[in-house]
């Protein structure tokens, strides 16, 4: 792995939907992940959900998000406001996602080609929504994968089981956030 053609993707931590998940130990591990990575030079990249007020990007035929529409829910502002034992550091990008993939609706691409960015690291949550599909887009675009296993959380525990024991695997490494910070020091 060349760190600085590498990123850690930090995915829709959001107080909201951690909140939702609940944390044992979710964000400490992150936390580790992201320090380990900012030690080597990889750089550390935030991803948020958020639509503007009114919710004009969201249409009625599209059932996840209308569900957030009638609630009122993820307008930007406050509502994407990271966890703050997750919070960017100085310089570090934060990306505004429209849809489920960290791709859709959102400038990540442009970011990780104007950076030479080659290989990221998945972390967040759901597994099932928008690790799941990233991964996949990203594994259309060519970059090499790898998924922190215990640096994501789904609500569907076995959901969470099978993505990381089974799926996943086909399209990236799957390792746990401390494999993955002992694959750093000893590069």
């Amino acid at each position: 792995m060349e760190p600085e053609r590498t990123a850690l993707l930090i995915m829709d931590m959001q107080l909201g939907i951690v909140e939702r998940i609940g944390d044992s130990g979710l964000i400490g591990r992150i936390a580790v992940a992201a320090a380990a990575a900012r030690r080597v030079g990889v750089r550390v990249i935030y991803v948020t959900i958020a639509f503007r007020a009114g919710f004009p990007e969201v249409s009625p035929r599209n059932p996840t998000f209308s569900r957030l529409r009638q609630s009122g829910s993820f307008i930007e502002g406050p509502a994407s406001q990271i966890d703050a034992a997750l919070a960017p550091q100085p310089g570090e990008v934060t990306v505004t996602k429209r849809r489920v993939s960290a791709f859709a609706g959102s400038d990540l691409d442009y970011v990780l080609r104007a950076g030479e960015i080659t290989a990221l690291v998945l972390a967040g949550i759901a597994t099932s929504g928008v690790v799941l599909s990233t991964l996949r887009q990203a594994a259309d675009l060519d970059f090499a994968l790898t998924v922190l296993a215990d640096g994501c959380a789904d609500g569907d525990e076995e959901v969470h089981r099978v993505l990381t024991e089974k799926v996943f695997p086909r399209q990236a490494q799957v390792v746990t956030v401390e494999q993955w910070v002992t694959s750093l020091e000893s590069a």
